[in-house]
């Protein structure tokens, strides 16, 4: 390895590092037993692992009254999470076909609108957005937080696709038209089948957006509808006597997993259709 390869990477290297030092110690302390932590080296290794603050963290950590662990709050935010990305994902799709290959007049006005949506504040879209799930019956529900996210999502779902279709050939949409399709069949057979790249970018930025969303769930559920990322906040600011901070490290390692598993598996994609048609020609 050259030198000019070393001084680029050994800085890369201690920065990752340093970085990852807090995810470290959270994984090393999730390990130990609560004897370990009071006595131990905050960066050691775990004498003895053992597994039980995650099984605890599981089945029997205390949110309030509820001590059946994060288990059900963790399905929760997974029932809000697929559906939320999933319609918000073949919304987005389907509005940036809709603007790139069959413009209208206002066109770019109702994409300024969207574009818009996605700049306004979380908190000032709290009260109106409670005021509307009262009136439509989906307060502290979980369909009430997808319809939330959804909302919220839409504008940034039209502009990946509508920014990666504007580089689509319009011509083989106008040889479409001339064989006969129709609007929904260019867009079922044609467009879509090459839209993987950016559907992955759309879907990783949801999904990590959406699950670690603690505004919404806080704002607008309560008890045992709450996303797992309240109840993470709930299980440390409501123990009570001896600080199981084993327990709190598993159960935030627990919380941060999916996000983490998302991008180990997907990140190459999202590098991709963060690049693709980024060139035009």
């Amino acid at each position: 390895m050259t030198l000019r390869r070393l001084a680029v990477y050994v800085p890369l290297i201690v920065a990752a590092l340093f970085f990852l030092l807090p995810v470290f110690v959270m994984l090393f302390t999730s390990f130990k037993t609560l004897d370990e932590i009071r006595v131990g080296d905050l960066l050691a290794l775990p004498a003895s692992p053992t597994i039980e603050p995650w099984l605890s963290a599981w089945q029997s950590a205390c949110v309030g009254l509820n001590c059946n662990g994060v288990r059900g709050f963790f399905l929760n935010t997974a029932l809000m999470v697929v559906p939320a990305v999933i319609i918000i994902t073949a919304l987005g799709a389907v509005n940036g076909y809709i603007l790139t290959q069959w413009p209208f007049p206002g066109h770019k006005l109702v994409f300024g609108l969207l574009l818009f949506g996605c700049f306004v504040p979380f908190q000032s879209v709290i009260i109106p957005m409670a005021r509307v799930l009262g009136l439509t019956g989906l307060q502290n529900s979980i369909p009430g937080l997808v319809l939330v996210h959804v909302v919220y999502g839409i504008g940034f779902s039209t502009l990946f696709f509508r920014n990666y279709y504007d580089q689509f050939p319009r011509e083989l949409v106008k040889a479409a038209q001339i064989d006969g399709a129709n609007l929904f069949q260019i867009f079922w057979r044609i467009v879509l089948p090459v839209s993987g790249p950016i559907a992955v970018v759309c879907t990783i930025f949801l999904f990590t957006n959406i699950w670690n969303d603690f505004l919404f769930g806080a704002s607008f559920t309560s008890g045992s509808n709450t996303p797992i990322m309240v109840a993470l906040n709930n299980i440390v600011n409501t123990s009570t006597g001896v600080r199981e901070y084993n327990v709190h490290m598993a159960t935030a390692m627990i919380t941060a997993l999916p996000t983490l598993v998302v991008y180990i598996v997907s990140g190459k994609y999202f590098v991709r259709g963060l690049m693709a048609g980024s060139v035009k020609g």
